[in-house]
């Protein structure tokens, strides 16, 4: 592998972004009250593990029955399940932007994806308070590892300059696209993978990027550590090792072939390669996720230190369709309408699973309805960092130690996409709002459903509740403050998450 030094890069791009800006006004939800920090013992580890586009439906503890997931699934047996439990975004970058804020896509600094060149997408302000500043306040070592997608290198959004001791991966979630990359990044370097020059597919960089995973548990088994682990299995294009694939070659069929991009000017340039094998890819690299989280597992176990342990297993938003993926096919998204994208649940609900020894209950399950804001509070408060007050996000503590009757409750929550047309999204309670092509016909009436119901979102009673609708306008008026960045017009962003 071939190093060099990241000294500058598209300089004009920083000045024109740095003079940007961004609204910092936010409106609170009116359910919040100040969280309590609670942490009276030792400061536990936190190892919060987001997977890539992977649905609600992908793994066996969630009903899927077509492939399995052992490790995923114990997991979930020695912890907690939650049920109602909601990504940042359907795409990649703003549902990373709430997960590191605390904020919903009507506030966080980055709602959409923006993508700068020759690589990397738009930053995260140097102002912004990030979950990972807030565990390096209170004492944590912090490592990112695997998709970035908040700031092009050597910007102010770069992970290390969000709070992150330390990152290994892919800044670009463009050049994320691609399994076997021309070179990831360690901190500020660039990671030339020789091997994988040309047309070469010899180093398959999740590996790589598991192998960094695991030497910074290693070395930092003795003091408190934040660990980032931001996969980009099983987002497209879909590629596993060949020792993967043959595990599950004509077991899924009829297979799916995709005709992708694998020579040319645009080849690892975010066009997606080609797979004859489509089904089977897909379950490979499910398998593949599935041994690193049970590698992880093991290797707190085998430190000694899994008792003081916290390991969360979710996912950045639903499945998506790309590179010849088949979420029909393997019913990837559940009992659910809609896929990444969409703002249908189908789109924005995804698995998401907390074990803590001693402190969650083994085998429990949840329908506390939760959302990536709440995670930033919720780990402010286990590490006993004061919470911001104008985040949306409550924390979810309480109910992960089973005090259910202290459990604070979001009035609403709010989701908005800037691309198809425009689309926005409220569930309140049991009821959720859909608006879609809000730019195109703004006064289009909302859809309502009662997901008590209906789960799958198929029958619109907006003319039956008027008193619903009407408060839900109002609610679509209120969740968000303006950007001047993502303006929420008719400026269409680049859909290349």
């Amino acid at each position: 592998m071939i190093k060099f030094s990241l000294n500058t890069l598209v300089l004009a791009t920083i000045l024109l972004l740095v003079s940007c800006n961004i609204s910092s006004k936010k409106t609170k939800d009116s359910s919040i009250d100040e969280q309590p920090n609670i942490v009276k013992e030792k400061q536990p580890n936190i190892i919060y593990i987001l997977a890539d586009d992977l649905g609600y439906g992908d793994l066996g503890c969630y009903g899927q029955e077509k492939f399995q997931t052992p490790n995923i699934d114990k997991l979930a047996s020695q912890g907690m399940l939650f049920s109602q439990h909601y990504s940042g975004s359907t795409v990649c970058a703003p549902s990373r932007s709430a997960l590191l804020t605390g904020m919903h896509t009507g506030h966080t600094v980055v709602r959409g994806n923006k993508e700068i060149e020759p690589e990397g997408q738009y930053p995260i302000p140097d102002d912004t308070y990030t979950l990972a500043e807030v565990m390096k306040k209170a004492g944590y070592k912090t490592g990112a590892f695997g998709k970035w997608g908040l700031g092009f290198p050597g910007s102010e959004g770069d992970p290390i300059s969000q709070g992150f001791d330390v990152f290994y991966g892919y800044n670009c979630q463009r050049l994320g696209h691609h399994y076997y990359p021309n070179h990831l990044w360690s901190n500020r370097d660039s990671i030339v993978l020789k091997e994988n020059l040309g047309l070469s597919k010899k180093m398959y960089a999740p590996d790589l990027i598991h192998e960094r995973t695991i030497e910074f548990i290693e070395q930092n088994k003795s003091k408190p550590f934040f660990l980032y682990v931001a996969s980009i299995i099983p987002h497209a294009e879909l590629a596993a090792p060949e020792a993967f694939i043959k595990k599950y070659r004509n077991k899924f069929l009829p297979e799916k072939v995709f005709n992708g991009v694998d020579s040319g000017p645009e080849y690892r340039k975010g066009s997606y390669g080609s797979q004859s094998e489509s089904h089977a890819a897909f379950v490979a690299m499910i398998d593949l996720l599935d041994q690193q989280v049970g590698e992880i597992m093991d290797k707190v176990e085998e430190l000694g230190i899994a008792d003081n342990t916290i390991i969360i297993f979710t996912s950045d938003n639903g499945p998506h369709k790309e590179g010849g993926a088949d979420p029909e096919y393997f019913n990837s998204n559940g009992a659910f309408k809609g896929t990444k994208r969409d703002l249908y649940e189908g789109g924005i609900r995804v698995p998401m699973i907390a074990k803590w020894p001693g402190k969650i209950e083994q085998g429990s399950k949840t329908d506390h309805i939760s959302a990536f804001w709440d995670v930033f509070p919720t780990f402010a408060n286990i590490t006993g960092v004061e919470v911001p007050k104008d985040i949306d996000g409550i924390s979810f503590l309480p109910e992960l130690l089973g005090n259910k009757k202290e459990q604070k409750k979001h009035a609403y929550l709010y989701w908005e996409f800037h691309e198809k047309g425009g689309r926005q999204a409220i569930r309140m309670k049991n009821w959720k709002a859909v608006k879609y092509n809000v730019l195109k016909t703004p006064n289009e009436p909302l859809e309502l459903y009662n997901l008590t119901y209906d789960l799958g979102e198929e029958n619109n009673v907006a003319t039956q509740f008027p008193e619903i609708v009407k408060q839900m306008e109002a609610l679509f008026l209120e969740a968000r403050t303006p950007s001047d960045v993502f303006t929420f017009s008719q400026e269409t962003f680049l859909n290349v998450d």
